[in-house]
């Protein structure tokens, strides 16, 4: 996969670097809180956060790793508090179930000095964490605005889903607002899909009931492409030309390589980020390698010209 990155490291001050990294002679505990596999991308992240857990405990004997998943923001915080109490963490890596309820948490962690890598969905307050690895959800917004305003040259009236309320979720919409203004593009609605089928769904039969004509979806998430796509069906319309999702799932990468005119394309956004976050994370706690700063992995645009760089069948996700 092809990846723009952006990686801002500083250089730590001595007597940080001293408290914050690993001189080899003892244990120390990296832990790893996630949200459950509630989606498909979350079910990838997962996947990729357990695999790097176990390749990484062979690779570092002198760290060990607490994984904890989460199916709700109350449950997160109180894997976080569990792991400072039960076992002193030297370092957290967090991809927020949502921003404003694990900003302090998190606030609490870093103040006891542990080192802190917040991944995908940032946090509420800046200047938190250590380390930020993310997708460019900015870029994200402004590829999927792009490419609606180039398949819609006429402009159109649209619908548009978003996620669960987290900053990520507020980039990549307002990046996508700014790339389709001027285009003639009318969007008639936006409501919260929370990244998931069901409720995106339930959404959309909402959407179709109040608007007798719509021309294209901004699903902005795969999971919640299927359930928008459903409701379509369901309902029997045929006034909407396409839906485009994001995040790259293997079902629908398929479909748009194999030219299904609802899935013309779709946005990277690889789960697997997580995995970067915990190894950086790993290296910075075992070497004086500086790793503070931010990584970003860019977003691609995925068309049926070249799907089948971006499909992989074995995935997980």
């Amino acid at each position: 996969m092809k990846f723009t990155r952006t990686f801002i490291a500083a250089a730590l001050a001595t007597a940080v670097s001293t408290a914050a990294f690993a001189d080899g002679h003892e244990t120390k505990v990296i832990g790893v809180s996630i949200p459950a596999a509630t989606h498909g991308w979350a079910g990838g992240m997962n996947f990729h956060a357990s695999e790097t857990v176990k390749r990484l405990e062979e690779v570092y004997p002198q760290l060990d790793f607490v994984l904890a998943t989460a199916s709700d923001p109350g449950k997160q915080v109180n894997d976080i508090e569990d792991m400072v109490a039960t076992r002193n963490i030297d370092a957290l890596v967090i991809l927020p179930f949502e921003s404003d309820p694990l900003t302090p948490p998190v606030q609490a962690v870093a103040d006891t000095g542990a080192w802190v890598t917040v991944v995908d969905r940032g946090l509420s307050v800046e200047g938190i964490e250590d380390l930020y690895v993310a997708g460019d959800n900015s870029g994200f917004g402004t590829v999927s605005g792009n490419y609606m305003a180039s398949k819609m040259p006429e402009g159109g009236d649209i619908v548009v889903f978003r996620g669960i309320p987290t900053t990520i979720d507020n980039e990549r919409v307002d990046a996508f607002t700014a790339a389709i203004e001027g285009s003639g593009i009318n969007v008639l609605d936006m409501e919260h899909g929370n990244w998931n089928r069901d409720d995106s769904f339930t959404v959309m039969q909402d959407f179709l009931s109040k608007y007798p004509n719509i021309d294209a979806v901004w699903a902005s998430d795969d999971d919640m492409a299927i359930g928008v796509l459903a409701a379509i069906e369901a309902a029997g319309r045929e006034d909407v030309q396409f839906v485009l999702g994001g995040a790259g799932m293997k079902e629908m990468i398929k479909r748009t390589a194999d030219g299904d005119a609802m899935i013309p394309a779709n946005v990277t956004y690889p789960p697997s980020m997580i995995a970067t976050a915990i190894e950086l994370t790993a290296v910075g706690m075992t070497s004086n390698a500086p790793v503070s700063g931010s990584f970003v992995i860019g977003s691609v645009l995925v068309t049926k010209e070249n799907a089948m760089e971006f499909y992989y069948p074995d995935s997980p996700f």
